[in-house]
């Protein structure tokens, strides 16, 4: 049996109406349960939805009288982060913080490079300018992006091996990283992640 499976990334200051939205397009809630990997939602047509904030309590948990009011408080945290895309068709890095940029740059390996060249040219290149933004910025988490490869390459430089002891949220799967695509993924960190699993067809 197929299931059907998305991901919505929700800030918390929309959380309340989505679920509104989503609980009665589904006939309700059924039950609520805290797991390891979030606040899992059953809804009375078999449909789940798997919450998880976009970072850890670090002794700063959200408050609420039920999980979904404590995940939305911790989410609505403002916390700052330090974001690496990178693929071989270009970088975007920045500090984000309340879904917002705050420092950014993107840019693209240079057209003479190809192959092998080409991905450590874009590597050497992510790391030189995330360093940059990084050094004049204080942030608490790295949140990785595209390539796991290349970013892992970019992360292991010289230039960015001291931010190494930082907490990294989840990866993100992006497209190219230019400018649009870099803002909408400081917005994504932020929010609160939502895997989806519609009810059998």
């Amino acid at each position: 049996m197929n299931l059907a499976r998305r991901t919505a990334f929700v800030p918390a200051a929309r959380l309340s109406a989505w679920l509104s939205r989503f609980s009665a397009a589904h006939g309700g809630q059924l039950a609520l349960e805290d797991t390891d990997d979030g606040v899992s939602l059953r809804l009375r047509d078999g449909a789940v939805a798997l919450l998880s904030p976009p970072w850890p309590e670090d002794g700063r948990p959200g408050r609420g009288a039920n999980l979904l009011e404590r995940i939305e408080s911790l989410a609505a945290q403002e916390r700052r982060l330090g974001i690496i895309l990178v693929r071989r068709g270009g970088y975007g890095v920045g500090i984000a913080a309340g879904g917002k940029l705050v420092a950014h740059k993107v840019g693209t390996a240079s057209s003479r490079s190809r192959g092998g060249d080409q991905a450590a040219a874009i590597v050497e290149r992510a790391a030189a300018e995330a360093a940059k933004i990084f050094a004049g910025a204080s942030f608490e988490y790295v949140a990785p992006g595209g390539d796991k490869l290349l970013v892992e390459s970019a992360l292991a430089t010289p230039a960015l091996r001291r931010y190494a002891k930082l907490t990294r949220l989840a990866p993100l799967a992006v497209v190219d990283p230019k400018m649009d695509v870099l803002t909408r993924a400081a917005a994504d960190y932020c929010s609160i992640r939502i895997r989806i699993t519609e009810p059998p067809a």
